[in-house]
């Protein structure tokens, strides 16, 4: 048995210093966060792993480190865990994979059966991780959405920010099919006009519309709801255009953590501010999400937002993600 992870260390200087690294054992591999093993086939780049790879951010607890917040492959030892059996094909997000415990850019993981699930029918591996942390986590926007009682129709318009990348792409596609009326805001409007469009955005808005400062407490209401990746001055601004009883997802902080608004959006016009959490997602909604996803997404859509690449290329990849230049989904083969 022999093969490669990604190794991220501490230098002395503090800064990650991420390396390839052949190993023959997965016993040999770094912070194991469980006796089952996987064989992994497929990862992804998310913005967590970005900032792992880079270190601009606090993102791994430990060093050395696998990073990979997400993984799919198949069972090669259940261990003492009689839910699974060797040859199980598994789907893991989330619960401090490539953060606390070693990820998915290795050919395999030990984890903990509790943070798997089984690969959803009608997906592949690779389908999987184009979805991936990305898709999860959008997928749980519209389920927080739906369950909001923000529905398509009646002129009902959805907002989704930063709507080029992973969460975005995905959640502009998920919530077109579903028949809402989509507005895909996006810092790159000249070059992915086209991309947003065959995912069904309805209409395009620069990221500099919503990402202004502004001293107002409220706007015109326009938004039934929205799906934010961004934060800062840009979920303030969403939130002040929201209607009456709207609702607004809140999953990502690419424009920053701090939130600049007032309550008056929430005791005036009865908002909600819907927080995203899939590291810890409780398993029923892990497993409602995941079969919404095998069912809803378009897999020629998929294909299409999707580059795959290999471990070495995607050690160059995290400033890239950082700075909004990926599109859609970066699928990581982890035995290329």
């Amino acid at each position: 048995m022999s093969f490669s992870a990604i190794i991220v260390e501490q230098n002395p200087a503090g800064t990650p210093s991420p390396v390839l690294r052949e190993f023959t054992s997965p016993d040999q591999l770094p912070a194991p966060g469980g006796e089952l093993v996987v064989r992994v086939e497929y990862s992804s780049l998310n913005y967590k792993d970005g900032l792992a790879l880079t270190g601009q951010g606090k993102i791994l607890r430990a060093s050395p480190m696998v990073p990979g917040v997400d993984l799919a492959g198949t069972v090669e030892n259940p261990g003492s865990d009689s839910r699974f059996r060797a040859g199980d094909r598994v789907v893991l997000t989330g619960w401090g994979v490539g953060e606390k415990y070693s990820g998915g850019y290795a050919g395999y993981a030990r984890v903990k059966g509790d943070w798997l699930i089984p690969l959803p029918a009608g997906l592949t591996t690779r389908q999987a991780m184009a979805i991936g942390t990305a898709g999860f986590t959008a997928m749980q926007c519209v389920l927080a959405l739906e369950d909001h009682g923000v529905t398509p129709g009646g002129g009902n318009e959805i907002i989704v920010s930063g709507a080029a990348g992973g969460v975005g792409s995905l959640a502009v596609a998920l919530l077109a099919k579903r028949g809402y009326r989509v507005v895909a805001s996006t810092g790159r409007v000249e070059t992915e006009g086209d991309y947003l469009r065959s995912l069904g955005a309805a209409e395009l808005m620069p990221r500099t519309v919503l990402s202004v400062a502004s001293s107002r407490p409220l706007d015109s209401a326009r938004w039934a709801g929205g799906v934010d990746t961004v934060g800062g001055e840009t979920l303030a601004s969403i939130l002040r255009q929201t209607k009456e009883y709207g609702s607004v997802a809140a999953c990502g902080l690419a424009g920053g953590p701090h939130l600049p608004t007032t309550v008056l959006p929430f005791i005036l016009r009865g908002v909600n501010l819907l927080g995203i959490h899939s590291v810890m997602c409780p398993r029923p909604l892990r497993e409602r999400a995941w079969q919404r996803l095998a069912t809803e997404v378009d897999l020629n859509q998929l294909l299409a937002m999707t580059r795959v690449v290999t471990l070495t290329e995607v050690l160059t990849l995290g400033p890239d993600i950082l700075a909004g230049k990926v599109r859609g989904r970066i699928v990581v083969d982890v035995n290329k």
